[in-house]
């Protein structure tokens, strides 16, 4: 029995049960990975505002405590 190399010409699937795969998605890069980047790059915007807020608030915190001193 032969052993298919290539993932588009598989042995014993009968003629093109498998769906052909450009070389994006056999590298896992296909059309869904946008949304997943677009996903975490919402995540991390969010990250960064709450963490430029806390550090606002800190220094403004700082900034009292010494006025007041």
């Amino acid at each position: 029995m032969t052993v298919s190399k290539n993932i588009n010409n598989p042995v014993g699937q009968g003629g093109g049960k498998r769906k052909k795969q450009s070389r994006a998605e056999r590298q896992n890069h296909g059309p869904h990975r946008n949304l997943d980047r677009q996903g975490a790059a919402d995540l991390k915007a969010e990250l960064v505002r709450k963490m430029r807020e806390k550090a606002a608030e800190a220094a403004g915190q700082a900034g009292d405590d010494t006025a007041k001193g």
